[in-house]
């Protein structure tokens, strides 16, 4: 149950942001808006509020914005046609058409500024496990030793450990430690070992050989600050995302690793588990995902709109009605094929789960 719950808050939210960033533009440019669904299919509930219909649709997996003049073939009063979508310029509509991916990543931005606003939990740099025959052992590192100096640098959370110790790439290094009461210097020179990275590729990482004590604190900021790390955050994860779509598409990493929305409501499940805050980080992420992927110029998704809009600007004439159907066919079969692939292999892998 709480798999399902956590599951509709995350894809209930980022659908809402999407199309509300739809709905808020086409509005402020004074173009009509005929329907605001939130899921596909048959509409369950439904009410009109003024000139728009609103509406819950029975399957969940996304939602929609009608809009007047959005579909070729709709007949438009010639009153109406200062407020349709299809006789705005082209940078009206695609103003309109981005505001939805756009929104997705400015929400996912306010969320990460909301979590370091509210306070994260960082380690503190404090040894808790000494591998056997690693340089730190060797060195006389002990479990309690707090770790204060790396080079004159100083050290204030874990995290400073592992980005100050792998670039020094084997240089031997002199680590500033507080033993209880006493404090003292050591020289330590890190070990090249074969590690996987995040992508699952094996690259050289120079470690000591220390595990964390587990000491946490946890560490605010102020709002202004927040909402600066916030975007910074959002911009560090869209890297990550297009570097991973790179390499499963170059090959280097198994196309296995696409999930589909099975996926994504097991993974909410997993960190509603963990708590409100790893929901609002999950959701986060999987708001940059959705805002990017959405950009991508794949017929039928906001990009592939984006695409072709600016291919007209280009060509300054429009497209044939036909010749635009036929790409939003191909763009159709396209994502139903991609999202049967993560469905198969989100079955594939709960399969591998029960055996």
């Amino acid at each position: 149950m709480l798999t399902f719950l956590a599951f509709l808050f995350v894809l209930g939210a980022l659908v809402l942001v999407h199309e509300f960033g739809h709905f808020l533009v086409a509005k402020l440019l004074g173009i009509r808006v005929l329907v605001f669904s939130f899921g596909f299919g048959p509409k369950l509930i439904k009410g009109r509020l003024g000139e728009t219909e609103y509406a819950l649709s029975l399957f969940p997996l996304g939602g929609y914005v009608k809009l007047l003049g959005e579909e070729a073939e709709e007949e438009i009063l010639p009153q109406e046609k200062a407020r349709s979508f299809v006789f705005r310029p082209l940078w009206q509509r695609a103003l309109v058409v981005g505001a939805g991916p756009i929104s997705n990543l400015v929400f996912s931005s306010l969320l990460f500024a909301l979590l370091f606003f509210t306070g994260v939990p960082r380690l503190l740099p404090i040894v808790g496990e000494v591998a056997p025959d690693y340089p730190a052992q060797k060195a006389g590192l002990k479990p309690g030793d707090r770790i204060l100096l790396i080079d004159g640098e100083k050290v204030n959370y874990w995290d400073d450990l592992l980005r100050i110790i792998p670039k020094s790439e084997g240089r031997p290094l002199k680590f500033h430690i507080k033993r209880g009461e006493e404090e003292f210097q050591i020289v330590i020179t890190p070990q090249a070992v074969k590690v996987k990275d995040i992508f699952g590729e094996e690259r050289t990482h120079y470690q000591i050989g220390i595990m964390p004590r587990g000491d946490f604190v946890k560490v605010k900021w102020k709002a202004w600050e927040s909402i600066g790390l916030g975007f910074k955050e959002t911009l560090r994860v869209s890297e990550l995302v297009i570097l991973g779509i790179w390499k499963i598409l170059s090959g280097a990493i198994s196309a296995k690793t696409v999930g589909g929305p099975i996926m994504i409501a097991q993974m909410a499940g997993q960190e509603a588990k963990k708590g409100f805050q790893q929901l609002i980080l999950f959701t986060a992420i999987v708001g940059v995902n959705i805002g990017l992927l959405n950009l991508f110029p794949i017929p039928i998704l906001d990009g592939g709109h984006l695409f072709l809009y600016g291919l007209q600007a280009l060509l300054r004439r429009p497209f044939d009605p036909k010749k635009l159907e036929l790409i939003q066919k191909i763009g159709l079969v396209i994502i139903v094929l991609l999202m049967l692939f993560a469905f198969y292999n989100d079955l594939l892998r709960i399969w591998g789960q029960i055996k």
